[in-house]
Order: structure tokens, then sequence, then C-alpha cells
């Protein structure tokens, strides 16, 4: 079969490890809480209910798309669509094309932002790589204007985030459910993991500090890996309830 990302990019290392994952549901979960269209995932009323489960939720069809075939590709994809699309006809009325734009755009950042945190800078040709994938994914779910490269995507990116991004009672809202589902401590490592990650506009908004507590621990991570202590070091932070969907997420070995 015809797989939808091919067996060499870089995308399948970048999806193929959960801490790499969660540095890139952390950074989305902080850009998200900002964004202007927000609301629609509130009219569900899934988003306040499960906050880290709906997070979850979307970057495990994400990361199913990364490693099926084709065929079965296009066919999650389809299904995201039809999914937003009842949501539309539920509430009356159509989610933005920008708002669209903007998830996509979240995943593109986080992908190269977590990887490089995490592992190594990326080549241009690799920065590349990843933007086709999300540029195929995006372009079947007929989402319009997107950049064809991603050297021509980085200006739009930025514009999106000047015009699209607020601070606003949704915001301070999904801060108090991710907050009450984590608990204090692991809530205390989530806000310190979007620091790292999450782009100035961003920091900006939050209020973030510029130097996050964590950075002089990632050093100590990737050695932990070598040691094979990583998934110690997860279970610790990580609430139980979703051990076994971030154990599920490796698929490339430390």
């Amino acid at each position: 079969m015809i797989p939808f990302v091919h067996t060499g990019s870089i995308v399948r290392k970048i999806w193929g490890k959960s801490d790499t994952i969660l540095f890139i549901f952390a950074g989305a979960a902080a850009e998200f809480a900002l964004n202007k269209a927000v609301d629609w995932l509130y009219f569900t009323g899934r988003l306040p209910k499960d906050p880290i489960g709906r997070l979850f939720s979307t970057v495990g069809y994400a990361r199913q798309i990364v490693f099926a075939s084709k065929e079965e590709a296009e066919k999650a994809i389809d299904k995201i669509t039809a999914i937003h699309g009842a949501v539309e006809n539920a509430r009356g009325a159509k989610i933005p094309d920008w708002a669209y734009r903007d998830v996509l755009f979240m995943l593109i950042h986080y992908s190269i932002a977590s990887f490089e945190l995490l592992e190594r800078k990326l080549t241009d040709e690799e920065k590349e790589d990843v933007y086709d994938v999300f540029l195929r994914m995006g372009t079947r779910m007929h989402i319009p204007d997107l950049p064809p490269t991603y050297k021509a995507w980085l200006p739009v990116r930025e514009r999106h985030m000047q015009e699209d991004l607020t601070r606003s009672k949704y915001t301070d809202d999904l801060f108090l459910q991710y907050k009450r589902s984590l608990g204090s401590f692991r809530y205390r490592v989530l806000r310190e993991g979007q620091i790292l990650v999450v782009p100035k506009k961003v920091s900006s908004l939050l209020r973030f500090r510029k130097f996050s507590l964590l950075f002089p621990v990632v050093p100590l991570y990737k050695f932990s890996r070598l040691i094979k202590m990583d998934q110690a070091i997860k279970w610790l932070l990580l609430p139980a309830e979703y051990k076994k969907q971030i154990k599920e997420l490796d698929v490339v070995p430390s």
C-alpha cells in the first residue's frame, strides 16, 4: 500500500515519539486557548469538560494520518471534515476558513519546534517535508489559501498569529480546566513546557516568563532516554488515565 507519509520522512520521526508529541500537545494547548474561534469547541461542551482528552484526540487523529496508508489517511481526514460539518450544522454557522488554517498551522509549528527542542535543528528540506505533509492534509480538508511552500508559509503564519489570537474569557477558563484536569504540580510542568516551544506572540499574550525552569532539565531528560529512564519520568509527570494512550504513541524507539 502507498503510505500517506513516505517511510523516510522526518515527519514519521517527529510523530513517532511520545515525548515529542507531548510538547506538540503542550504548545497547541497554549495557543489554541488564545484562538478567536475557540468558542466553537465550547459550543459542543467537549473542550471545557475534558480539555486534555479533547486535545489528545486531535493529536491522535494527526498521528493516525501520519502512519496510515494514503487510502486510510484520506478516510481519516474525511471523517474529521464530516465531524466539523456536523458541528456547523448544529450551530447553524460555518467555522471560518482562517480557524481551520490556524489549527493546521499549529501542527506545523509545534512539530518543528518540539523536534528541535528534543533532538536537533531541522534542515530546510526537512521543514519543507513537514509542511508538505500538512499541506496535503489541509488540501484534502478543502482548506483554501494555503501557501505552496514552507518559506511562503512563514509570513502567513506570522500574520495569522497577529490577527487571530487574543486573550479572552475562554483563555482563562481553559487554563483553569487544564489545572483541574492535571493537578497543580503537573499543570506547573505543562506551563513550563509551553514556554519552551510557543512563539513570542503566544508567550506575550499569556504573560509567560522568557525563561522556562525546564530549560536546564531538557539535557538531563535527553540523557534519561539513553539509559531508558524516560518512561519512568513520563509515568511520574502524566495523569494515570492517559498513560496507556501515551505509551501507544511510541512508534520510533528512543
